[in-house]
């Protein structure tokens, strides 16, 4: 039973910052892994692809990077509908528990060596699975911490969404980076790669027992609305369901579409395919291009709740436009200097450089999604959109790239990369709303800003 206190201002936040932190734990162990994967792919390449062409193994690993991105629309539809009938804590629970398995899976994986094309098969398998979690976890997860929330600091909340994103790429070089100067290259490349995915099943577990204990944000009304098919109003009725995000909400989840679409290319771009950038153009040895990703991670991360809570004072269409504008302009100056650069301190600056420019999407793109939607749709339409987005263009960026570079046509990258910013940037200005315009969001939760002088 609630009590006075429960409701007072310190308990409030108290309590958000709770549900914050079990809500994000999940996400971070969900970016672990599925970055861990790429940063350790070049030691596991030849193990589960072709064994006699390290180019060409590396090719087809990202290839398979790319293959979890179109498991994600699919997790996002399944959980998404799940979160909006039955509930976020629910759904939550269950995408990091496939998460745990899909990691497992690959810790043990005979290589083609021992069982020939299984091997290739079982890797696609788990990370299919991996991006089906994925999938659910980032609409789920997003929606949660734009709800549990304080209104006047819902830009600080939910940029831990991102937070606990690049930490858990942070994680995953960090683990590189230990691995690296504690074993050799040859035990690395024997063995050494399977320790971080098991790291990854094990931290699942207790990311699952956290979970128990969240707070549940969707109305009960709802819950029994989606299980009786009935709702006293249209808006309510069926919930979580494809016929109400297409018939009711569908201006919206393009919105989501579109204006994910320039943000995923260019983080995938400088937090992703960077990495192999350095190493295969910029000659940058593996050692240095893990310590510098990880410093500029590092950073990057800790800018998030910096930028989240800098949206709580100017509005969230401002600092997008700011995205949009920089990266239309830097993003090829950045990435053509970074390819001729020797000195790993001024690759670190470029990268750093590349990410300031995307905290201004990564820190509220989340919120921004959320606001859109009303609870009935809500992680439905904020998952399949982003999902759909990254699989078409964010997820695609490092095979792109890889491919790209090897046919001598690396610069075409920064172009693509460009042009996706730029279609980006025409739907912050035209189509997002301003600060002064109420959000189903503030309708159901209490406002974000003071609409008072609204027109």
């Amino acid at each position: 039973m609630t009590t006075a206190l429960s409701s007072t201002p310190a308990a409030v936040t108290r309590r958000a910052i709770a549900n914050t932190l079990k809500g994000s734990a999940g996400n971070l162990i969900e970016w672990y892994d599925l970055y861990v994967y790429s940063a350790f792919s070049s030691y596991f390449a030849t193990y589960f692809f072709n064994g006699k062409d390290p180019v060409q193994a590396q090719i087809d690993a990202y290839l398979t990077f790319a293959l979890t991105f179109l498991m994600r629309p699919v997790g996002s539809w399944y959980f998404g509908r799940f979160a909006d009938r039955r509930g976020r804590r629910a759904a939550l629970t269950v995408s990091v528990s496939l998460m745990g398995v899909g990691s497992l899976l690959v810790a043990v994986l005979p290589g083609i060596a021992q069982i020939g094309v299984w091997s290739t098969v079982l890797m696609y398998a788990s990370r299919l699975l991996q991006g089906f979690s994925v999938g659910g976890e980032y609409g789920t997860s997003a929606t949660y911490m734009s709800e549990v929330a304080t209104a006047k600091r819902r830009g600080f909340f939910s940029s831990f969404q991102y937070v606990t994103l690049v930490g858990g790429q942070v994680l995953a070089l960090l683990t590189l980076v230990i691995l690296q100067s504690v074993l050799g290259e040859g035990d690395l490349k024997a063995w050494g790669w399977r320790i971080p995915f098991a790291i990854g099943a094990v931290a699942a577990l207790v990311v699952l027992w956290l979970r128990r204990t969240m707070d549940e944000t969707i109305p009960q009304e709802q819950v029994r609305a989606a299980e009786a098919h009935v709702a006293e109003n249209q808006a309510s009725a069926e919930p979580g369901t494809l016929k109400l995000l297409f018939t009711k909400h569908w201006k919206a989840f393009v919105v989501v579409v579109l204006l994910t679409m320039g943000g995923t290319c260019a983080f995938y771009l400088y937090t992703t395919y960077i990495l192999s950038f350095m190493n295969n153009v910029s000659h940058i040895s593996k050692t240095q291009t893990s310590v510098i990703n990880f410093w500029a991670l590092f950073v990057f991360m800790l800018l998030q709740p910096v930028f989240g809570l800098l949206s709580d004072k100017i509005g969230r269409r401002p600092q997008l436009i700011v995205f949009g504008v920089l990266g239309a302009i830097f993003t090829w100056p950045i990435m053509a200097t970074l390819a001729g650069v020797k000195d790993p301190i001024v690759a670190f600056l470029l990268m750093l450089a590349g990410l300031v420019i995307v905290v201004n999407y990564t820190s509220i793109s989340a919120l921004v999604k959320a606001e859109l939607f009303p609870s009935s749709i809500r992680a439905l339409g904020v998952g399949l959109g982003y999902a759909v987005a990254n699989s078409l263009f964010g997820g695609t960026v490092p095979f792109i790239g890889e491919w790209l570079s090897s046919s001598g046509h690396k610069e075409w990258l920064f172009t693509y990369v460009t042009i996706t910013i730029v279609i980006s940037l025409v739907v912050y200005i035209f189509f997002l709303p301003s600060r002064k315009k109420p959000t189903p969001l503030d309708d159901e939760l209490g406002h974000a800003f003071d609409y008072t002088r609204a027109p």
